[in-house]
């Protein structure tokens, strides 16, 4: 059995960028130290469908075969899951061909003694869920993702040969009603860590499009809400998966995004960047190191510090007047200067 991970939710995404980009080392008693003012990296993001139906999965191996599995276990005919087991057995043929086809295209060739190759999807349409588009369509496999494990017997081995995720884009048996999700409407956007609320209103306002509209079953004719859409993206190793739902299929566990003030946050940065001036922060400089004294990092917090306090001190007028207050700019501050800071070290 080889899960398909969760896709979590956007905040968690955000917190689990932030976390990995403000790491800065373990301190004396092994716990890690973050620096929330550590500038962040801008991502793109590509969104696909999400369809209201049930993971499912399909793996092969040369030492066990093809076997097929929900989203928590191995599936048979006999013990099956909304009767993907059986489309699967009825399809060995077809999907024998989809593995040979990754088989092919990754390395050029995976050994399949050595690695498992599990291809995912969801299976949905028919009778599997109520009330959305795609329950129009007979039953069907839309294909979102593959991974490869290779075998491993030791933690050490493990961390040398961690399993991978490859390029999916290219399967599907359309005849066979194996689809691929990326055949259908997808997304694309931008996401700046360091202000990741500016998208919030837009990841919104697409979800509930796709909600009123389900594009999948609008691309075989049918009319039908959907459910939502899953964002994906690669950055330095590391895969970044987040679902947003509409409100008619979220839960406890999937909130709607609020609505932001973009404008506000616009304004925020726009203030930042007029307020923390090149004057400004030579003037930091001199004042934390007078007289020549040679630049060090470790009096960088100084160096924040004197600027966030000059800012507040001189600049009060202008955020009053801008109805921006000192704790909404603090942060975005302290990481502008801190960039400075750098770039004048460097």
């Amino acid at each position: 059995m080889i899960k398909f991970p969760s896709i979590e939710q956007f905040r968690t995404v955000v917190s689990n960028v932030n976390r990995h980009f403000n790491f800065v080392g373990l301190d004396e008693n092994g716990e890690a130290i973050y620096d929330p003012t550590l500038p962040k990296p801008t991502i793109t993001f590509k969104g696909t469908v999400k369809l209201h139906g049930t993971n499912a999965g399909v793996s092969y191996n040369q030492n066990n075969g093809l076997w097929a599995q929900s989203r928590e276990n191995i599936i048979t005919i006999e013990k099956d899951n909304a009767g993907f087991a059986f489309f699967v057995e009825s399809k060995k043929d077809v999907f024998f061909e989809l593995m040979a086809q990754v088989m092919d295209k990754v390395f050029p060739w995976i050994d399949p003694t050595k690695n498992t190759i599990t291809i995912y999807g969801e299976w949905c349409g028919g009778n599997i869920q109520k009330g959305v588009g795609i329950c129009n369509l007979p039953k069907s496999f839309f294909i979102f993702g593959v991974k490869v494990t290779p075998h491993t017997e030791t933690e050490e081995e493990l961390r040398a040969n961690p399993a991978y995720w490859v390029d999916s884009t290219y399967l599907r048996d359309n005849d066979n009603g194996i689809y691929n999700i990326d055949d259908f409407p997808t997304y694309s956007m931008d996401i700046d860590f360091n202000m990741p609320q500016l998208v919030q209103n837009e990841l919104s306002e697409l979800t509930i499009a796709v909600e009123e509209e389900c594009p999948v079953a609008k691309a075989f004719g049918f009319s039908g809400i959907g459910e939502g859409i899953v964002w994906s993206a690669e950055f330095k190793g590391v895969v970044h998966r987040f679902k947003v739902k509409g409100e008619k299929h979220s839960s406890s566990k999937v909130k709607t995004l609020a609505a932001v003030n973009v404008e506000k946050l616009e304004g925020i940065q726009k203030f930042v960047d007029y307020a923390v001036s090149e004057s400004r922060f030579n003037q930091a400089i001199e004042n934390v190191f007078p007289n020549d004294e040679p630049i060090d990092v470790r009096k960088m917090g100084d160096v924040i510090r004197w600027v966030v306090n000059d800012v507040i001190k001189e600049e009060m007028d202008t955020m009053v007047e801008n109805q921006v207050e000192p704790k909404e700019v603090n942060k975005y501050i302290s990481a502008k200067v801190r960039e400075m800071f750098f770039k004048l070290s460097v």
